[in-house]
């Protein structure tokens, strides 16, 4: 399984291989990126039978890779001639290209294309075309292809054509793991704070209009090391697992008026812990959270404003909707997560090896 260790997906990766553990799976993660903080190699430890190759290869999606990405995708096929995995995983697209002997997996987490198009609002640039063709060309030679919610894979659909082999899992989060404390006049975000997709722009701008402060856990340097700190936020820098559960369970609303957000970890986790939700006004999350969320157009800052106002004032309203969050939040365990993959999984070794039996002449 390939991961980045910037964000999301890392979160992702590790709630996967430890619940696949429980079933049984064994896993080999092969990581690029920056390397691992002493948390994320915690979290590896943890994982039983968990086995880490890690490399600092720069990621498909960034400016300046160069040739890493065959030089990554070299490495990586040395890595599967050495362990002779049953599957490869990629959390990326570049090296569903590459000349696998195993049966390869390719979960779409986001896209460039479709990022540009809800954050920008318009098409991305023609320097992106080539970036465009490979991920084409990748999601049609993949022999699985999985996205986290069924509006991303139409989105997608829309630029790439229709996905072959598709399947929808929605991430998830083991429950036990989160829960609420008594709630406190605290409204929190979290995550890559330098994404624009993530919109923290508009909760910085109304944050010294509301009654209660506003604390957002993350970096906001991008991986070039470029980006600027908020101004009205509380910023609390990027927090062990520990602490973001405990601002988690004592925050009593949490907020992400997001332009772009496939899935959203950090909503979920919120959930989990009895946060109101006030979201951005897009499909994957009225998917996900339709019914058990305040949604607010992301660019509209007077919208988030009022509808922050309404829930500070309005106390039973806002554990209302704690409740309902957190109830909506059980769909998304990680234990359903695993048990899906693990189908899939079995699934697809099972049609490789057919075909592999196919595929053998007969002696006369």
């Amino acid at each position: 399984m390939t991961v980045d260790t910037y964000g999301g997906v890392w979160d992702y990766a590790m709630e996967l291989t430890a619940r696949l553990a429980e079933h049984g799976v064994r896993t080999i993660l092969a990581t690029m990126g920056q390397p691992l903080t002493s948390a994320q190699a915690e979290a590896v430890g943890a994982v039983p039978g968990l086995i880490l190759e890690q490399s600092r290869f720069k990621l498909e999606w960034m400016p300046d890779v160069g040739d890493d990405v065959e030089r990554s995708g070299q490495w990586l096929l040395a890595l599967e001639q050495r362990f002779q995995p049953d599957l490869v995983h990629l959390n990326g697209y570049s090296h569903a290209l590459l000349p696998w002997k195993s049966p390869c997996m390719v979960v779409a987490h986001s896209c460039i294309l479709t990022w540009w198009q809800a954050v920008k609002g318009t098409q991305a640039p023609p320097a992106m075309n080539a970036y465009s063709r490979m991920v084409a060309r990748a999601l049609r030679n993949a022999d699985r292809v999985v996205t986290p919610t069924r509006e991303l894979r139409w989105a997608m659909e829309r630029f790439y054509g229709p996905l072959p082999h598709v399947r929808t899992i929605w991430n998830g989060r083991r429950p036990a793991d989160f829960g609420p404390q008594e709630k406190q006049p605290i409204i929190f975000t979290a995550g890559r704070l330098w994404d624009e997709a993530k919109n923290a722009a508009a909760l910085d701008a109304v944050a010294p209009q509301l009654e209660w402060p506003v604390f957002a856990a993350g970096s906001w340097r991008r991986p070039d090391g470029s980006g600027s700190p908020p101004r009205h936020l509380t910023h609390l820098g990027i927090l062990p697992r520990r602490e973001m559960n405990d601002w988690f369970a004592r925050a009593a609303i949490f907020a992400e008026p997001a332009y772009y957000e496939p899935f959203g970890l950090s909503v979920l986790e919120a959930a989990l812990s009895g946060c109101a939700l006030v979201l951005g006004n897009i499909p994957t999350l009225r998917e996900l959270w339709e019914g058990a969320a305040v949604f607010v157009p992301p660019g509209d800052a007077a919208a988030l404003r009022e509808r922050l106002l309404d829930l500070i004032r309005d106390p039973e309203v806002r554990a209302h909707l704690g409740r309902l969050a957190r109830e909506r939040a059980q769909r998304y365990s990680s234990e359903h997560m695993a048990q899906a993959y693990a189908e899939v999984y079995s699934d697809m070794v099972a049609r490789h090896a057919a075909r592999d039996e196919t595929s053998i002449p007969a002696l006369a």
